[in-house]
């Protein structure tokens, strides 16, 4: 059976495909608002008091209301149509007072065992940084630029050429040394749940580094809400010596753990 793709648009429910906003919606006009995409587990949501917090954060930092009161009974009762499918949820909130929640099927990179990067440089905006505003037009770019490299995916690089993330993910790498390393927030990166959640797990170096540093390292991953934890096999012409290793392994586990403890602990929708 299909998984089904629904939509609470302002409390409406309706199939995601005929969910509409006026045309003159500067959400639209110019990808002014916030949103926020959160992983369904048979239909359970992970994390989503987080994720809410987070899309509060983007939203004042940008000016704009969430009716959180409201939102939240709309995603409730969106889920329980919704049934017990493996997908992701998609919360949208726009400059002109629209509110949406989407459910969504997995994109087709979140089941792959590992995948390829490729440096694109790009210079984040300081007034947007850590909001997830729906002005992702450079980051689907930078995707689009890696895969006319012949890459899977992207990593973004400032100027300075410090390593960033890849344009949905937090990219952690293991050096020669065998230490885990992650940038740090203040390097201009987002604030994302899953990379908190594994830099409170494991051992993990947070700071500001160089291409280089991921270039030398003997393993690297990508974590996300949608990807969870997915091997790097290569960054640019260089191939990771070991792709899936065994500290990737050692973050899949302890994500994998996490997961079972928290949807466990989380009440049904």
């Amino acid at each position: 059976m299909p998984v089904p793709n629904l939509t609470s648009a302002d409390g409406r429910i309706t199939e995601t495909a005929e969910a509409r906003i006026p045309a003159n919606d500067d959400g639209l006009l110019r990808g002014d608002g916030v949103f926020e995409v959160i992983r369904l587990y048979a239909g359970q949501p992970f994390a989503l008091g987080e994720h809410l917090d987070r899309l509060e954060r983007s939203a004042a930092a940008i000016e704009l209301t969430v009716e959180r009161d409201a939102l939240e009974p709309e995603i409730a009762a969106l889920l329980d149509q919704f049934g017990e499918h493996e997908a992701q949820l998609r919360l949208v909130i726009t400059r002109g007072g629209r509110r949406l929640a989407f459910t969504e099927d997995l994109p087709a990179y979140a089941s792959r065992e590992s995948t390829s990067l490729a440096a694109v440089t790009y210079s984040p905006s300081v007034i947007l940084n850590g909001v997830k505003s729906l002005s992702y037009a450079a980051n689907m770019q930078a995707s689009r630029l890696a895969h006319g490299r012949g890459a899977d995916e992207a990593v973004l690089v400032r100027p300075d050429g410090i390593v960033l993330e890849a344009p949905t993910s937090t990219t952690f790498w293991v050096t020669s040394g065998g230490a885990l390393r992650t940038p740090s927030l203040d390097v201009g990166i987002l604030a994302s749940i899953t990379r908190d959640r594994l830099v409170r797990e494991l051992e993990v170096e947070e700071g500001a580094y160089p291409l280089d540093d991921l270039l030398g390292a003997s393993e690297a991953f990508l974590a996300s809400t949608v990807r969870e934890v997915q091997a790097i096999s290569a960054v640019d012409e260089t191939e990771m010596p070991e792709c899936p290793g065994s500290r990737t392994s050692e973050a899949r586990t302890a994500l994998s753990a996490i997961l079972d403890r928290e949807l466990a602990g989380s009440p049904s929708t």
